[in-house]
């Protein structure tokens, strides 16, 4: 039987609101598995591949194919869900404090008393998760080749979790500091050398627009067929061979707006660019053919994401791209550190 475990926290007037939580109890040994989406609110796909992932869990729990547990958290953070701005929802910050909803994770969950309506959030995840054996955080970028995060520890048997997503990138990191769920759910995992029999991920859905049942299937497959694969469900899947491309997160190259306005990207995600190529340029006066600044790869590799609006910010992030040297750019932490 599905069980219920919802709990409540505070919206900014003080009132309760609920995140809907819910665990398949298997009846044999197995993993403890946590999934959850929309830590920020306004990644929207991970919420239908859960969704649709519960549909299946159901009939395997029924059938007796469950091993071990999963919990499923499919929409994580009612905070952010009801931040509508001028018909668009603004779900990565706190609108009251200014606080991104995935950073300071490990600082909430370490406090008594005092805590913010984020903090107190954050903490009743974090304790929800924290027995689990397996963590996977589902978010999406701004427009994007599907790719996940992974920490080195996890590398390379996350291959196989890549591979059943069909993911096109998998980025091994090492050291974050700010306090993201994932960072916070596996750091005891990796004080204590616990992680032989572990499993944590951020998934990136590919872009905020795409939310479909065709991607929300495939995707809800490929996390069933791998939870098959791992033991958690009973059930004969054959492993996929998608071919996966993993780069350390440094050599990850980010190009940053050198003035704002009109966007014109010249190349497709996925496409391979050579260093030196131009792949996208930025009119500042339309109008004035002089204001045009054409951008440049910094060096070879595959476009992996581009900024969604087609106007930008100067100093905004146009895009991604892998590459096999260190970024010139690179400082350490996370990909995107804002």
């Amino acid at each position: 039987m599905v069980q219920d475990i919802s709990f409540n926290v505070r919206n900014n007037n003080g009132e309760p609101v609920q995140v809907g939580a819910w665990r398949f109890e298997g009846d044999g040994p197995g993993p403890k598995v946590h999934l959850q989406a929309g830590v920020h609110a306004d990644e929207i796909a991970g919420m239908l591949v859960l969704h649709l992932l519960m549909q299946r869990l159901r009939v395997a729990e029924a059938e007796g194919r469950v091993k071990g547990s999963v919990t499923v958290v499919p929409q994580a953070n009612p905070l952010g869900i009801g931040q509508f701005r001028q018909g668009r929802i603004l779900g990565r910050y706190h609108d009251a404090t200014g606080h991104n909803f995935n950073r300071g994770f490990d600082q909430s969950a370490a406090m008594e008393r005092s805590m913010t309506n984020v903090q107190e959030w954050q903490k009743k995840l974090v304790q929800l998760a924290a027995p689990a054996d397996v963590m996977l955080d589902l978010h999406t970028d701004d427009e994007a080749l599907p790719y996940v995060y992974v920490h080195r520890s996890f590398w390379p048997r996350g291959r196989a979790l890549a591979a059943a997503m069909k993911m096109a990138v998998a980025i091994i990191w090492d050291d974050g500091g700010d306090g993201s769920f994932e960072e916070t759910i596996i750091a005891p995992w990796l004080r204590e050398g616990r992680t032989d029999a572990r499993m944590a991920a951020t998934l990136e859905l590919r872009g905020q627009g795409d939310v479909n049942d065709r991607f929300a299937e495939q995707d809800a497959e490929g996390l069933y067929a791998w939870l098959c694969g791992y033991g958690v469900i009973d059930e004969a899947v054959p492993p996929s061979d998608w071919p996966v491309e993993a780069v350390e997160m440094g050599h990850m190259e980010t190009i940053i707006a050198p003035q704002p306005g009109v966007l014109i990207f010249e190349k497709e995600l996925g496409d391979i660019v050579e260093e030196g190529q131009r792949f996208a340029r930025i009119l500042h006066r339309p109008g004035d053919p002089s204001s045009e600044a054409v951008l440049y790869a910094e060096q070879a590799g595959r476009l992996v994401t581009r900024f969604r609006d087609r106007l930008i910010a100067q100093g905004m992030g146009v895009a991604k791209f892998t590459g096999s040297r260190v970024s010139r750019n690179w400082s350490g932490g996370l990909l995107d550190p804002n």
